[in-house]
Parts: structure tokens; sequence; C-alpha cells
């Protein structure tokens, strides 16, 4: 995919904002290998490189967008990472942070360190293993698509530093429990998704 046709369809969730030449190239590149991998294992059931674009990087970008600066020195984890999402696009976005992709299936995770690799990201780290056994903090934890929802707001919510952020990119159906069951988070009003009907960017702060 050109760069130029790449730019037209992240548009509506940059804003003003443009990518540069090599952050696209690196979007180019895991989009790429994404394509050539879905073959061999389901990495995601979108299959047209268009909608993964806006589905999958665009979502993940628009988070990217409103958490951080390009030169953001963060630590983030991102739980159930799959196919990168939103993780690698927020290290595309901000190359300084600090960033751990957790992922419990050990195909997508050797996807993952396969995309760091061709990527030549550096601060990253890709755990094989459950968010549940993690001993760890950042200050940032994301969440997008996973299984067991409910389940696994709270281990979540262990995870992130005092004073840290929680980002969920996910249904609109879902915001209203998320907002429940992490009653002690201070919630921002919902970001929608450029191009979903019902897609939210939910952030919120711990105490």
């Amino acid at each position: 995919m050109t760069p130029e046709r790449l730019k037209i369809l992240l548009a509506p969730f940059l804003g003003e904002v443009q990518l540069s030449e090599a952050q696209l190239h690196q979007v180019s590149t895991h989009l790429a290998l994404l394509l050539q991998w879905n073959a061999r294992i389901n990495l995601t059931a979108i299959r047209d490189p268009e909608e993964i674009i806006t589905r999958h990087f665009g979502e993940s970008l628009l988070a990217a967008r409103l958490l951080f600066t390009s030169h953001s020195r963060e630590s983030a984890v991102d739980i159930g990472s799959g196919a990168g999402f939103p993780g690698l696009p927020l290290k595309v976005w901000s190359s300084n942070l600090e960033l751990t992709l957790v992922e419990s299936n050990q195909k997508k995770a050797v996807f993952l360190k396969e995309v760091v690799r061709r990527l030549d990201l550096t601060g990253m780290t890709v755990l094989t293993g459950r968010a549940e056994e993690l001993n760890l903090q950042a200050n940032v934890v994301c969440l997008r698509a996973v299984e067991r929802f409910e389940a696994i707001l709270p281990v979540a919510r262990r995870l992130v530093s005092r004073g840290g952020r929680i980002a969920l990119l996910i249904g609109d159906s879902q915001a209203n429990r998320a907002k429940s069951i992490l009653a002690d988070v201070r919630w921002q009003p919902a970001v929608p998704i450029p191009t979903s009907a019902s897609r939210l960017f939910l952030l919120g702060t711990t105490s």
C-alpha cells in the first residue's frame, strides 16, 4: 500500500497530524507481515488490507494521539496484544515509550517478536503469558478486544501505577460496565472512534 493511500485512510484518526515517512513505512511493514502470517495463524478475521488499516491501525493510532506525545517517555502495557494492537502503533507514534506486549498465545507472541525485529523497535518487551501472572506496573495499561473483558479489568487496574491511566478501546455497550467494575477510576467522557458506529475510546485515571 502506498504512503499516500495510508495517509488518506489514517487521516480521520490523526486529525491535523501526519505520520512521517519512516512511520508510514513501519505501518506498511507491519501490515505486510500481518497479511503474510494471517494465512497461517488467525491474527485477524479482517482480510481486506484497507479495512485492517482503518479498523486496527487507525483505532490504535487514535488512542496513541490521545495518550502520548511523539516524545513521551512513559511506560505502557498492552494486555492481549494479539496482532499488535493497540501496542505496536503506540510505539510507532511515540518511539521513546517503554512498551510491554502481553500475549498468552505462543504463535501470536512469536509474530509480535518478528514485527518488533523487522521494525527495529527498541524499548520493547514481548511477554508470553497471562496478565494475571504479571508482577509489574506501568503508567498506562491498554485493553482492546480481549477475551473475558469483565474479568480482566481488575487485573488491568492492578497493573496501573498510582496516578496512571487505563485506556480501553471497546464497544459502546461495554462502557458502563467498565465504569461500574472500576468505580474508583476517574473516567473521562468517551471518544467515538471515527468510521465506526459503536466503538469508543475510554480513558480513566487512577488515584
